[in-house]
């Protein structure tokens, strides 16, 4: 994307920045993401260690830096077997620091089938209980278990103990990341007051299905994301994907929703902003991020 082409700022709503493919350069991914326009970071978590290796890392930058990193805390569907009550009241006390702004990613996994789906079950509906107790929105993992995360889902914004959560008055319930349903998933969300969030994989020129899908989402509940280390969007696909690249996928995504990049970082920053409770400005990018042209 080049600095032409938008000052609004942009948001990574999805990143592992604290895992190890970033430990050797960190600092030099965030000027990148910084010179790209990339205002805030969010981080999910993954297991009770790394939730606090994390939170480490956003409570040890400067207050002034750029771009912002914000914490959510969870555990992976992946790492179910990790969830324990301890777990829960040491989430529950790691949740008051201020860089704390959701709940995940949590949700169900049946691609790597690596916890059984009984246990990933329960450890996703304790985590919605939790989540709602402690009144931050959700980010919800779903691979290969669309069907069965919407029961769940549907069921959770549906009972009354969310009812009674303090979620309820948030602008918004939850996100559904990395997106890989087809529209009347989406539409079930926009009833449970989710968001979408999408990705590299829009960019990848096989991905006919998804391509098709955008134009009919809305822009009113969209939010970027590069859930790097992973899903390196084109032109950069097969290496180590890192948060300057959401320019990309805002750049695709104006490219299959006809309009611009700028109404694209404009309407995603915006919501990013409401949904974790960020303060997101107007910035300038400092640099122009080769590769612009992802593929149609």
């Amino acid at each position: 994307m080049s600095s032409s082409r938008s000052t609004a700022p942009l948001v990574d709503s999805h990143c592992h920045l604290d895992l190890a493919p970033f430990d050797e350069d960190r600092a030099e991914v965030l000027a990148r993401a910084r010179a790209a326009g990339v205002q805030a970071i969010v981080v999910p978590g993954i297991d009770l260690a790394q939730c606090r290796r994390a939170l480490a890392l956003a409570e040890s930058q400067p207050g002034a830096a750029q771009p912002e990193l914000a914490i959510a805390l969870g555990i992976h569907p992946n790492s179910s077997d990790g969830w324990t009550p301890d777990a829960a009241a040491e989430f529950a006390a790691l949740a008051r620091s201020p860089k704390v702004v959701a709940y995940g990613e949590i949700g169900l996994d049946y691609y790597w089938d690596k916890v059984p789906r009984a246990r990933q079950w329960a450890a996703f509906e304790a985590q919605l209980a939790l989540a709602a107790e402690l009144g931050l929105p959700v980010i919800i993992h779903s691979r290969d278990a669309n069907d069965d995360v919407a029961a769940i889902l549907a069921a959770w914004v549906q009972g009354a103990s969310f009812a009674a959560s303090p979620l309820a008055a948030r602008p918004f319930a939850g996100v559904l990341h990395a997106f890989s349903g087809d529209l009347a998933l989406a539409q079930a969300a926009y009833d449970w007051n989710f968001v979408i969030s999408l990705g590299g994989p829009v960019t990848y020129k096989n991905a006919r299905t998804l391509h098709a899908l955008v134009p009919h989402l809305r822009l009113d509940r969209l939010m970027l994301e590069t859930d790097a280390p992973y899903l390196t969007p084109h032109p950069h696909r097969g290496k180590r994907n890192e948060p300057a690249y959401v320019a990309l996928v805002c750049a695709q995504m104006a490219r299959l929703s006809g309009v611009t990049p700028q109404e694209i970082a404009q309407t995603t920053s915006a919501l990013a902003g409401r949904f974790f409770s960020l303060t997101i400005a107007p910035v300038e990018p400092q640099t122009a991020l080769g590769g612009g042209q992802a593929s149609g």
